[in-house]
């Protein structure tokens, strides 16, 4: 049984005095008013309780009220200086902990609790619906026809659609606006502390440097984006995403708010080739997407041939781990329950995706769960107490009619199996932080280009 928890205090000021304000969208400087015609007492009430939880300015008097600030790195971080050092990858020397490509946590859970609030019927429905997929796998395809038809690769990405449209937004009420519970890298950081960790060893990972152009795979909201951008000054990232929602906040977050170069592209990495030129990016990355490809052999070659000769390849993803085993009824019950709460389709183990790396031609560099000790439990269990917290106040601010009843729903199934996670991740079952590196070999990219990539074909009963 899980434990009683407290109810969480909202975010109510921004831990960084220099926080951007969002007077521009016309979000920040008034009480979020919904605009929802119901009229009356009840319409009061809501708009009163978001005018009394605003945020408040930062001031040299409540700067450090709030939001958690990221604390300092540990002197112990259990990995050589050496290697954490920023040397010629050009990672800049502040960048552990910098926030200032991470919206103010205040700021952000308004934003998306005033977008949950907007939701209309259709679109609960569809996130809710969109759960079906989880129950699948792409390795069965005849269990995907008899569920979703024969054009079932549409049919899954249209559910992504809805599913990502909304779950950003929920995502975004705690300290997984990123959508990804990092590897724990040093226990003494928070979350988003160990976010910021990983992100700066993927920069040293890739090698980066100023003018480098790096494709991140599943960019979310471009929050990712906007760190490597400006960890390494000049980096410019090209951000592919499927959900138009998430697209149109990376593009406002890194242009609008922080000026930055980079791009992001709607389309669905299943859909290929995809639309860039031979030898066109310096390095790549991808955090818990690949669960979503249906061919990761397809995939990877066409990484090969946008990636220049010797550019480096970076993975984090969601893997089943050899102690795991199908047969096992214990073992595929958490599966179950899990796979729906990451959002995973496909599982591939380690092996399966090192194969499909060699086979399109990369070397591996690195093949390891990122976590210390191989154990991400930490913070799984982290962010789930936290958003069990959270429902606590949301359903009662359901019941007090204050909040309306779709709330219920969505965050009701978010919450679902959490410790199902932890569970899976303390046994060694599976994990979402394990982490690859490949390099491209430094041969001509004209042997790359002589591989046209086949569309996919179609699928029939």
């Amino acid at each position: 049984m899980a434990p009683a928890i407290a109810s969480p205090v909202l975010p109510t000021a921004p831990a960084d005095p220099d926080a951007r304000d969002s007077t521009s969208s016309g979000t920040s400087s008034e009480a979020l008013d919904f605009n929802e015609k119901r009229g009356g007492v009840k319409q009061q009430k809501r708009k009163s309780l978001f005018r009394l939880r605003k945020p408040k300015p930062a001031t040299a008097a409540n700067a450090t009220a709030g939001a958690e600030a990221t604390p300092a790195p540990s002197a112990d971080r259990s990995k050589p200086e050496s290697e954490r050092a920023s040397h010629d990858a050009g990672v800049t020397a502040a960048g552990r902990g910098d926030t200032s490509a991470s919206t103010s946590r205040a700021k952000t859970f308004w934003r998306a609790m005033r977008e949950l609030y907007k939701l209309d019927k259709a679109q609960v429905d569809a996130f809710m619906d969109s759960y079906v997929i989880y129950g699948l796998d792409w390795s069965d395809e005849d269990a995907m026809r008899r569920t979703l038809g024969p054009d079932f690769q549409r049919r899954v990405g249209d559910s992504l659609r809805a599913y990502y449209g909304v779950l950003n937004h929920l995502c975004a009420l705690g300290d997984v606006e990123k959508m990804y519970i990092p590897p724990l890298m040093d226990a003494a950081l928070s979350v988003r502390g160990n976010q910021l960790a990983y992100e700066e060893s993927v920069a040293r990972d890739l090698g980066l440097k100023p003018g480098d152009r790096v494709l991140d795979l599943g960019c979310g909201r471009g929050r990712v984006a906007a760190h490597m951008a400006t960890l390494v000054p000049g980096v410019r990232v090209t951000g592919l995403n499927i959900d138009p929602d998430q697209l149109a906040q990376a593009r406002a977050f890194n242009g609008e708010e922080l000026g930055l170069p980079n791009n992001f592209v709607e389309r669905d990495f299943n859909d290929l080739p995809l639309p860039f030129a031979n030898g066109s990016m310096d390095g790549f990355y991808q955090i818990q997407a690949l669960s979503l490809c249906r061919d990761h052999g397809r995939l990877f070659a066409e990484l090969h041939r946008v990636l220049r000769p010797g550019a480096r390849l970076s993975i984090l993803d969601w893997v089943s781990l050899p102690a795991y085993d199908a047969e096992d009824p214990e073992h595929a019950e958490l599966m179950r329950r899990v796979k729906p709460l990451i959002g995973a389709v496909g599982t591939p183990t380690p092996a399966s995706l090192e194969a499909a790396l060699r086979g399109a031609g990369f070397e591996v560099v690195r093949s390891d769960n990122a976590s210390l000790d191989g154990l991400q439990a930490p913070l799984i269990d982290k962010v789930d107490v936290y958003f069990r917290s959270l429902r606590m106040l949301v359903l009662g601010l359901v019941r007090a009619r204050v909040l309306p009843p779709h709330l219920k729903k969505l965050i009701n199934r978010l919450c679902l199996d959490g410790q199902a996670f932890v569970e899976m991740d303390k046994r060694r079952l599976a994990t979402t932080s394990y982490r690859i590196i490949a390099q491209k070999p430094a041969a001509s990219i004209a042997a790359a280009a002589a591989v046209p990539i086949a569309p996919t074909p179609p699928t029939h009963h």
